[in-house]
């Protein structure tokens, strides 16, 4: 006879409570709020990193009007803007001004940074996004060039090209295109954002942008529009050359890391050819370390715009940084410092979650 055990509920007891459910993008969400959170520091780092290296030539007065004043006028103006208070004192008050947007007045030319910030920070960006545009336009696809003729004659000479655009210093390369296509050819100009006509048309349009580019399309006036845009030219591409080694070199090495994957070699088992592969296989996934590297790309043409804006006298805030800095006018330097940091954060934030909406990878 067979016995058969019978297994019975307790009394009482609860069932077990199924496992809620993951919630899809909750990953994402978190991700987006770290990243997010994470401006805050950068920013109040970098704000602090310059105003202490600001002061370590001493207050901005004597800096910028020393030998032009007397000593009791100087020490005058040095009480009349609260620079003889501690060091400490200084830097509260100046976090509570950038807090509110104020970002002080020049000393050189008496101006208030933020007109400072908003009359020429059009200019800096437009040039950064022409130069992005030719970064792109030349690295990727060279890059995919590069990577579908691997070791053979024309992947060492864009290897090569490569190494030129980031190693060139930015200054040597717009003197080296202004002396051809200026000097030489003549097709080009020499420098500025536009001619004189056409900025003075631009001048009468309600509200100006500051962005010369809308500010053509908005005069209605073909002949402006091609203007600006020939100005554009030799500075996007001195600048934009420097990112396109980067792009290329790092296009070329995922293309071909990509290549050597197992659905490539399946795909390659099945008669596709090696151009095909490249364009359609390969070519994606390589882009996603492009993306998670524009960011500090950004960074690199900010800081590049100092020297092409001086040399080609685009008259943006790395032109203007220069100008400040060279009549020692560290109230001016420290705001337009302190809003190259602020873009840098907010690129960077931005192409963070573009990066983990391509690539889910990133926020886990």
């Amino acid at each position: 006879m067979t016995s058969t055990t019978t297994v019975s509920e307790t009394p009482g007891a609860k069932p077990a409570a199924p496992r809620a459910a993951k919630t899809p993008g909750g990953g994402l969400g978190r991700y987006i709020l770290i990243r997010a959170l994470l401006i805050i520091p950068t920013v109040f780092i970098l704000v602090t990193l310059v105003f202490v290296l600001m002061r370590t030539t001493g207050d901005p007065i004597t800096a910028a009007l020393g030998g032009r004043l007397t000593a009791d006028q100087l020490q005058e103006r040095i009480a009349a803007a609260g620079y003889d208070r501690p060091l400490i004192v200084q830097y509260l008050e100046y976090l509570g001004q950038i807090a509110t947007g104020n970002f002080g007045t020049t000393i050189s030319d008496n101006r208030p940074v933020v007109e400072v910030l908003v009359t020429y920070g059009g200019a800096t960006l437009e040039l950064a996004f022409y130069s992005l545009i030719v970064a792109f336009l030349i690295g990727i696809p060279f890059g995919l060039v590069a990577a579908y003729f691997r070791d053979k004659g024309q992947d060492a000479v864009l290897r090569v090209f490569a190494i030129l655009c980031y190693a060139t210093p930015v200054f040597f390369a717009g003197m080296i295109l202004k002396l051809i296509f200026s000097v030489w050819l003549k097709v080009l100009p020499v420098a500025g954002r536009a001619s004189t006509g056409a900025e003075l048309q631009m001048q009468f349009l309600p509200n100006p942008t500051g962005l010369y580019t809308i500010d053509a399309i908005r005069t209605g006036n073909p002949a402006v529009l091609a203007d600006v845009l020939a100005h554009a030219v030799l500075p996007s591409i001195a600048l934009g050359l420097l990112t396109a080694g980067v792009f290329l070199r790092l296009v070329r090495t995922n293309v071909i890391g990509t290549l050597s994957t197992d659905y490539v070699d399946a795909a390659r088992s099945r008669g596709v050819g090696e151009y095909r592969l490249v364009r359609t296989h390969a070519y994606r996934p390589a882009l996603i370390p492009i993306i998670t590297v524009i960011g500090l790309q950004i960074a690199l043409l900010l800081g590049g715009a100092v020297l092409t804006e001086t040399t080609f006298e685009w008259k943006g805030l790395g032109f203007m940084l220069a100008e400040y800095l060279q009549a020692r006018d560290f109230v001016a330097v420290q705001g337009i410092v302190a809003l190259l940091a602020v873009i840098v954060a907010l690129t960077n934030f931005v192409v963070d979650i573009l990066a983990a909406l391509i690539d889910p990878r990133v926020r886990y």
